[in-house]
């Protein structure tokens, strides 16, 4: 039997029960068609953070970065390269600290990068400093 989880689409949030045999590349919502895995985090806001946590049934590394940040502009390509190992394993997102300073502080975020795992809409982990694509790995490996 194969194993299925539950991730909300990052185009219109709808919920997708998906099996997790089935190539990212041909993942897609029944609803809007959009791409449910594409390597890239997304992009939460204040309005649909606690949604997508909610949603998920696999883990969501969230990261709490902002623009301006230079350890942020180094761990950036190294989460996409763990994305593009991990999916749909895990979910990957990031919250603009500048455009949701409400949500970082709500989320106890004092640093950035600010790498946040969550389960069942309940923080598990937290890494503050940018890593490599394998220490991100490592970290995130006693929680899939």
């Amino acid at each position: 039997m194969s194993e299925t989880c539950q991730t909300a689409c990052p185009h219109c949030s709808a919920a997708q029960r998906i099996d997790k045999s089935v190539p990212v590349a041909v993942a897609k919502c029944h609803d809007c068609g959009g791409h449910l895995f594409d390597g890239h985090p997304i992009l939460l806001t204040g309005e649909t953070f606690a949604h997508h946590l909610a949603t998920n049934t696999i883990p969501v590394v969230v990261d709490f970065m902002a623009d301006w940040c230079g350890p942020c502009k180094v761990i950036a390509p190294e989460i996409i390269k763990t994305a593009k190992a991990l999916e749909p394993h895990v979910r990957f997102a990031k919250v603009d600290t500048d455009e949701d300073q409400k949500l970082a502080g709500h989320n106890g975020v004092r640093g950035f990068p600010t790498l946040v795992i969550y389960k069942h809409g309940h923080e598990v982990a937290r890494h503050a400093g940018a890593m490599s694509a394998a220490q991100i790995q490592a970290w995130l490996k006693p929680h899939l």
